[in-house]
């Protein structure tokens, strides 16, 4: 790793950030239907971060995009609420602390932003995920709430962000 930066997504990311999304999706037979790898917004996230109320950010090791996460206030969740999207590393860049840091960062922003909790939606395939949001704070909850469209998804958990 040379010098891992964070930074909002721009126009030019859009490519590089849906790629990933994809393969990490794909190493994980998730594929599927109902989750983030059919989202309409997938090929133009920026476009997508530029609605009021979201924000997504995109980690960089020098000039190479290797992941990202966002906050979004998805369709049906409570005003106070609004969802974490799009948490994807590269391979290699997962285990070290990165996807910790990017959460915060949008822990940060949701408050920020007002909010007062952050929801999120995950599949039991993404164990070592649903580990650090669990060590983060997000707390399991019974059922979705809101209408993201992720039906496929099988994990709901959920943030109380400090006022």
């Amino acid at each position: 790793m040379t010098q891992i930066t964070i930074r909002t997504i721009e126009p030019q990311d859009n490519e590089a950030i849906a790629a990933i999304i994809r393969s990490s999706l794909e190493e994980y037979g998730l594929n599927l239907p109902g989750t983030a790898y059919f989202d309409e917004s997938l090929d133009y996230m920026y476009e997508a971060f530029r609605e009021a109320s979201s924000q997504y950010f995109i980690a960089l090791d020098g000039d190479k995009i290797i992941g990202g996460v966002g906050v979004f206030p998805s369709a049906g969740l409570p005003p106070d609420t609004v969802e974490l999207v799009k948490m994807y590393l590269l391979p290699e860049y997962r285990g070290q602390g990165l996807g910790k840091l990017l959460i915060r960062k949008c822990i940060g922003q949701a408050q920020n932003l007002g909010y007062r909790y952050i929801y999120l939606e995950s599949l039991t395939e993404l164990k070592t995920a649903v580990g650090v949001y669990e060590k983060l704070g997000f707390r399991l909850l019974d059922k979705p709430i809101g209408n993201t469209g992720h039906y496929s998804c099988t994990i709901w958990m959920l943030y109380e962000v400090e006022a």
